[in-house]
């Protein structure tokens, strides 16, 4: 995603990147991005599309939603015919073929036949006839194709694995083998009902996910960005190695209204990568820290990543219960990496950035401070039970109404039109993997095949909750090779949570595991497309960033066994205060002694026995239980005290031979 103008002009005197080059890492990084460019009627006719799209998810999210069947698929008819025009077949294509446009018709037909013939539908619910099934059939093929066209063809591929199983299951020997598999079968579960393709994913990217979206949107019209930077760069510029910190600050802001952590990355690395790189820091570490930081904004509360508002519906809690328990892992993660970035800062001598360079705090804040307010309105709606619906509305409404304040933010009634437009368009890809997800939790529900395969995890792991984890954790990583987070947490979601529960584990900490890890599979090598993309931005090597962001977020990686282990961290488990307030310092504690370990250096470089020890120190104390912290606190203690002791001795040794002042 681009910068919006309002952002552009805040701070022309800072170096950026070409604008050139962030489309073309977008494009390769990012496959929501890599839409038609080349100006047209279909380009029109997308326009017109998203904008009713938008419309009528405002109006109905302000008035009341329509009856579940209903809602959803006048949804899916908005976006399936989006999702062929916007998305070509081939990336070499900057404009749809004759073949898209009659793609995008013929969704228009199979979902419109639903939404027309509505209360018969719903009289044949799971008795479908012979139009249906010739419906139902063509639809599952063009969501597939969808798929693969704006969010991953692996996603497609684990769709059709399922729907497969659905069918052939009955062939297979022993615990797999399920009822006679039947298209008819099929249809019924997963077209006629609202459980597969119109199911609880596609009902949240319906009833929520495309509000924020829009919402979103609307504060990148307003000029947000230009205040997150403004804001950022004067509370942390003039630190040592002040543009890192900068990049961790504004990028953690940035992604409560950016979804994706590829667009994150050019969006916000396009100014904090090139003054990372001027004073000092290396192209391959700058483009990590940014890689780190803008897939860390998913887990930034209010608006957290699309998956969060799927976490919601999936275990039935509302989503200010969500919001809080994420507040203390958000904060933990982004502890890890500001530490990080603060010791290499330390260790290389590297300076901030000079008070000319750094805009002024209260001039930012009087001048664009005012867009912080829907953001407030948002907070304070949900925390007051508002659904998150309404709350959703009331953010665009307040946005627009904020905004007229001052002329530096005022929105014209063509930045409206363009901010509703780009919502829905951006909602797309969410909406297309929602639906596909789908067929997944469809044939899941069908057969069974959920429990079998989390008793296998159970037989893997030994019956060890430890082992059980792991096995989740690399689970997560090698789907996020090629799905989204979404598609990342609704298999997980599926398939392990349950798991986790087994082991006593709160149903809250057990989805934000798998939403957690999710999330991070971003910056986890082989496939880390976030880090990829700030390489891009950085004009350095990809691999080496990946792993330079791995290292730099590992012991931010860990805060999920903290939860698991001990969820009083969660915020909404009634834990007692006391408890929740140790395993915080002593995961404060396990942390920077990590980070210490990794970056080698306290005060002075460490030796190979000292980070090793330091490191050792790190993980006892950020395992919940009061003899790992014990054991931690003594071995940290003694590479500290060592390390000030060195100090001490250096700086009398300095004192020693400084000659004395010669009398005047």
């Amino acid at each position: 995603m681009g910068k919006s103008d309002k952002t552009k002009q805040a701070r022309p005197e800072l170096e950026t990147v070409d604008e050139k080059l962030q489309q073309e890492v977008l494009e390769k990084y990012s496959k929501e991005e890599n839409t038609v460019t080349e100006a047209g009627w279909h380009r029109k006719a997308a326009a017109v599309l998203a904008l009713l799209m938008a419309c009528f998810h405002i109006y109905t999210s302000g008035t009341g939603l329509l009856e579940t069947m209903l809602q959803r698929s006048i949804h899916l008819f908005f976006v399936m015919a989006l999702a062929f025009l916007m998305y070509p077949g081939s990336k070499k294509r900057k404009r749809p073929s004759a073949l898209d446009v009659a793609l995008s018709l013929v969704s228009i037909i199979c979902i419109g036949y639903v939404i027309l013939d509505n209360k018969n539908f719903l009289m044949r619910s799971g008795i479908a006839n012979r139009t249906d099934m010739v419906m139902a059939i063509v639809l599952t093929f063009l969501i597939l194709e969808a798929t693969r066209r704006c969010v991953a063809k692996e996603l497609s591929l684990i769709a059709i694995i399922f729907l497969l199983y659905g069918y052939f299951g009955y062939l297979l020997p022993g615990i797999f083998q399920t009822k006679g598999g039947s298209i008819r079968r099929l249809v019924d579960h997963l077209y006629m009902i609202p459980e597969g393709i119109f199911g609880t994913c596609l009902g949240t990217s319906a009833n929520y996910i495309v509000l924020f979206v829009i919402f979103g949107a609307f504060l990148e019209k307003s000029g947000l960005g230009a205040l997150i930077q403004d804001v950022a760069i004067a509370l942390t510029g003039r630190q040592p190695g002040g543009p890192a910190k900068v990049a961790v600050l504004s990028s953690a802001l940035f992604g409560t209204v950016s979804g994706s952590a590829a667009a994150n990355v050019v969006t916000t690395g396009a100014f904090t990568i090139p003054m990372m790189k001027r004073i000092g820091y290396q192209p391959e570490f700058a483009a990590a820290v940014e890689a780190c930081a803008s897939t860390g904004g998913q887990i930034v509360p209010p608006v957290m990543g699309t998956a969060a508002f799927l976490m919601a519906d999936y275990i039935g809690m509302p989503y200010k219960q969500i919001m809080f328990a994420a507040i203390c892992p958000c904060v933990l993660y982004y502890f890890a990496i500001f530490i990080a970035v603060h010791l290499r800062a330390k260790k290389n001598g590297l300076r901030g950035l000079t008070r000319e360079e750094c805009p002024d705090l209260k001039k930012a804040l009087k001048e664009r401070g005012h867009l912080l307010i829907p953001f407030i309105l948002v907070i304070y709606m949900i925390c007051a039970g508002y659904s998150a619906v309404f709350s959703g509305f009331w953010g665009i409404v307040s946005t627009v109404v904020v905004a007229q304040l001052r002329k530096t933010t005022r929105m014209s009634f063509r930045d409206i039109i363009d901010g509703l437009i780009l919502g829905a368009q951006r909602s797309v890809s969410v909406a297309v993997a929602c639906a596909c997800v789908g067929f997944i939790i469809g044939i899941v529900t069908l057969t069974g095949i959920g429990t079998v395969l989390g008793n296998y995890i159970l037989v893997l792991a030994q019956g060890k909750l430890l082992l059980t984890c792991v096995l989740a954790m690399l689970l997560s990583v090698v789907l996020g090779m090629g799905l989204p987070c979404t598609g990342v947490y609704i298999v997980m979601a599926t398939l392990v949570a349950p798991v986790l529960t087994r082991f006593g584990v709160p149903v809250i900490a057990a989805h934000l595991f798998c939403f957690y890890y999710g999330i991070m599979a971003s910056i986890t090598p082989p496939v880390a497309i976030a880090a990829y993309a700030g390489a891009g931005i950085a004009q350095c090597n990809p691999a080496k960033a990946g792993w330079i962001s791995f290292r730099i977020a590992f012991p931010g990686l860990l805060v999920p066994y903290v939860f698991v282990y001990n969820s009083s961290i969660l915020l909404v488990t009634g834990a007692p205060l006391l408890e929740t307030v140790s395993t915080l310092f002593t995961a404060v504690a396990g942390i920077t002694m990590l980070c210490m370990a990794f970056e080698r250096f306290v005060v002075y470089d460490l030796k190979t026995w000292e980070s090793a020890l330091l490191g050792a120190a790190g993980f006892l104390l950020v395992i919940p239980g009061a003899a790992t912290d014990l054991l931690g606190l003594l071995s940290a203690v003694t590479i500290i005290v060592r390390q000030i002791h060195i100090h001490r001795k250096r700086r009398a040794s300095a004192g020693r031979q400084t000659p004395p002042d010669k009398p005047q």
